[in-house]
């Protein structure tokens, strides 16, 4: 599988991480994105035994775009820094199912079921809830005629970053994202989910500069019926 690269130097390798690929590996022993880029830095760098590839961020298993690794430990614990103290900043596109606000605000409570790998709104004060919180915009609205809906493209600010949070909190307002196969009723098995990690932006970690990441949906449906 070739490694789209948005941006690399001797600290960082920004990629575009193809749908349906996971994070890091699992016990299913399928491709993941560490493993991606560590062949790719072997490869392209003639580099012998072990390369280092930091996971800083995870994307859910079936959403594609923007993935940034550290390429050194000491770039890895700085970057993961970041994350905690929400210094990198999460974009995504989405397509919903249905129309919305032109922009908003969401602030929810979510508890994650482990055993079924299920996320689901709760009260404040539930225990093991987690609050979660995202912005978004309104960008189009089409009629869809091949399912015969009206589709939304937003853009998502997350500003926190929750298990399956936009999923679950579009789900939640009756706007469940295109192709959800686990939270909305109008998927069909085979659909794509309509979310991808669109920009990333964050600190270097040596230079500190601030940089921006942006990695563009396919020009495949649903993506493609909008302006």
């Amino acid at each position: 599988m070739d490694l789209k690269v948005i941006y690399e130097d001797n600290h960082l390798l920004v990629v575009e991480k193809p749908v349906n690929v996971l994070s890091q590996s699992d016990n299913t022993g399928e491709i993941d994105m560490i493993s991606l880029c560590k062949d790719y830095i072997k490869e392209k760098y003639n580099k012998p035994g072990n390369v280092f590839i930091g996971l800083v961020h995870r994307l859910d298993r079936p959403v594609g775009g923007v993935m940034i690794f550290a390429r050194t430990s000491k770039a890895a614990s700085r970057l993961s820094n970041q994350v905690r103290t929400r210094k990198i900043s999460k974009s995504y596109r989405a397509v919903i199912v249905g129309k919305c606000e032109k922009s908003g605000d969401y602030v929810d409570y979510l508890f994650k079921d482990k055993s079924k790998n299920m996320v689901k709104v709760v009260d404040k004060n539930y225990k093991g809830g987690k609050e979660a919180k995202l912005s978004y915009r309104l960008l189009d609205s089409q009629y869809s005629d091949k399912i015969k809906m009206t589709l939304s493209l937003v853009n998502i600010d997350l500003h926190t970053g929750r298990s399956h949070q936009i999923r679950v909190q579009f789900s939640s307002r009756k706007n469940p994202l295109f192709g959800d196969q686990r939270y909305s009723k109008y998927a069909i098995v085979g659909q794509q989910i309509g979310l991808w990690s669109y920009k990333m932006q964050v600190d270097h970690p040596t230079t500190k500069e601030r940089m921006t990441f942006i990695s563009e949906p396919p020009d495949i449906y649903p993506w493609n019926i909008f302006k």
